[in-house]
């Protein structure tokens, strides 16, 4: 199996996603602004939103696809079971009881995270409300992080890759259906939460059923006494630490955000938004990928094998994340006028989203290299290496925030992720070619070269067009504007590999960069 091929399908998929994410955060913008209200959601939303990060898709993901993968090497079908439904009684529990005091602790929980909402009460109060209506959003997602890594291991990745969609039409749906029906429209967006929440645990608990899978609940002292299970949390302990670092952070960040203005939070959001696309289009598809991969290759002692994937897969990331950065730093704006201005949505939003979403473009190669360079210490079981290197790329997040935030306001916050992000990205990769855990083969420097000198052709052609243009005054139909920008990215992209193919680079570089075997 192809590694470009496996990324490619979830590539698509997310590509699907992020498409109807891109209508849902439009339809926000334009139904609900940058106001208050929005903030409150945000908040609300982010705070089950962070535990699952944490808990699921974060800790329990890195210890357990690990083991996973190393009983499905060396054990047969019936322990193969057993060890998923231990593991699936412990975590349904956890996240039950996590649930449950999240919703009694809902305003405390809420002023940790933004106490700059405290200044409003009508904001505090529904930031509150809705955290409790939307906390048992974690059980879903935690439980969809348990049911995404089985189909991910035995290499099912359409599934999980297809279901955040169920989300993003709950939230369009909700949007255009119920907005006008609550006297506090935004409680349309709570409502599409749970919904999506339940629709997307279904379709992927409907996809173990097809594959043979029967979870079944045993007895909680089984699961704890089953050796492979207490591995798993033993491998857990470091990794909740480690992947707490980065929500930690955006709860400082989101604090802070807080007290800047009102809609700094949205501003941040919707940023986040246009930055989650290359972000999710390849390295969460090729982390996704190459977790079970590396993590077969180390069980079966192929060291050859887990360099060449790692090697190739930041060859791909390199050959995307660097003209990725460039472009949507130089179309920030264009970008934000015409998907988000309209309505209550305003210039101004437009402007201060822009400055945001510039910050978070400078660091996208680190942001995204983190999610290829990480899976390559969890598949060996090491999760104290990247918790340490979180720690302080935190440090230098926060230390950053000093400085840029009194000069940047909301884009200071996100420049210090960005710098924060590569320094990661950076001491990752120092750590791993200091082990001898990666070497690089051949050909970096060239390969670099190209993809510079094709990313600043891409820059000089993308600043050419923009030289004219106000996007926040145009006063064009919305249709000619989203035509004149995709004709702008359009003409970015082939100057981009235009200049590659002169320099020598051909396709079938990556083809042969991407095979597995």
């Amino acid at each position: 199996m192809s590694l470009l091929r496996s990324a490619a399908t979830i590539s698509l998929l997310t590509l699907l996603s992020r498409i109807t994410g891109l209508v849902r955060e439009m339809l926000i913008a334009r139904y609900f602004g940058a106001g208050a209200a929005t903030d409150a959601f945000y908040v609300a939303f982010r705070i089950p939103n962070m535990l699952r990060r944490l808990f699921a898709e974060g800790a329990f993901s890195q210890a357990f696809v690990p083991m996973l993968s190393h009983v499905k090497e060396k054990c047969p079908a019936d322990e193969q079971k057993a060890f998923t439904d231990r593991v699936f009684t412990l975590l349904a529990l956890a996240v039950f009881g996590v649930t449950v005091l999240g919703v009694f602790a809902a305003p405390v929980l809420v002023w940790l995270l933004a106490s700059g909402l405290a200044d409003n009460p009508t904001a505090f109060d529904l930031a509150s409300q809705m955290t409790r209506v939307m906390f048992p959003y974690i059980i879903f997602m935690s439980l969809m992080a348990f049911s995404a890594a089985i189909l991910n291991t035995w290499k099912h990745f359409a599934v999980p890759a297809f279901t955040p969609v169920l989300l993003n039409v709950s939230f369009i749906a909700c949007t255009l259906l119920l907005a006008d029906r609550f006297a506090e429209p935004v409680w349309a967006l709570a409502t599409a939460v749970v919904i999506g929440g339940v629709a997307q645990l279904s379709m992927q608990l409907f996809a173990l059923w097809r594959m043979g899978v029967r979870l079944s609940f045993v007895r909680p002292s089984t699961a704890w006494r089953d050796k492979s299970v207490r591995q798993m949390l033993a491998l857990m302990l470091p990794a909740v630490v480690g992947v707490s670092v980065a929500p930690i952070s955006l709860l400082i960040n989101t604090n802070i955000a807080s007290h800047i203005a009102q809609g700094a939070i949205t501003w941040l959001n919707f940023a986040d938004r246009l930055m989650e696309f290359p972000t999710a289009l390849l390295g969460v598809a090729l982390g996704t990928v190459l977790l079970p991969g590396l993590s077969s290759a180390y069980a079966r002692g192929e060291t050859e094998r887990y360099n060449a994937l790692l090697d190739r897969s930041l060859k791909i990331v390199v050959l995307i994340g660097v003209p990725c950065s460039v472009g949507l730093g130089l179309l920030a704006t264009g970008l934000t006028a015409v998907l988000y201005q309209g309505r209550i949505f305003t210039a101004h939003d437009v402007v201060q989203t822009a400055a945001a979403m510039q910050g978070y473009a400078i660091g996208l190669l680190g942001i995204i290299a983190i999610k290829i360079l990480a899976p390559a210490f969890y598949a060996r079981k090491d999760l104290k290496t990247p918790l340490y290197i979180a720690v302080a790329a935190v440090c230098v997040v926060q230390t950053c925030n000093l400085f840029f935030v009194p000069l940047f306001a909301q884009a200071g916050l996100a420049l210090s992720i960005s710098m924060g992000a590569l320094f990661n990205a950076l001491a990752l990769t120092v750590v791993l070619v200091r082990r001898a855990w990666f070497v690089p083969q051949g050909g970096w420097l060239v390969y670099s070269l190209r993809v510079l000198a094709g990313s600043a052709a891409m820059g000089a052609m993308l600043f050419a067009c923009q030289t004219d243009i106000v996007w926040t005054q145009m006063q064009n139909a919305w249709a000619w504007r989203a035509t004149l920008i995709a004709l702008i990215v359009l003409g970015a992209i082939v100057t981009y590999f235009a200049t590659l193919f002169v320099l020598g680079w051909r396709a079938r570089e990556v083809r042969a960069a991407a095979r597995l075997g």
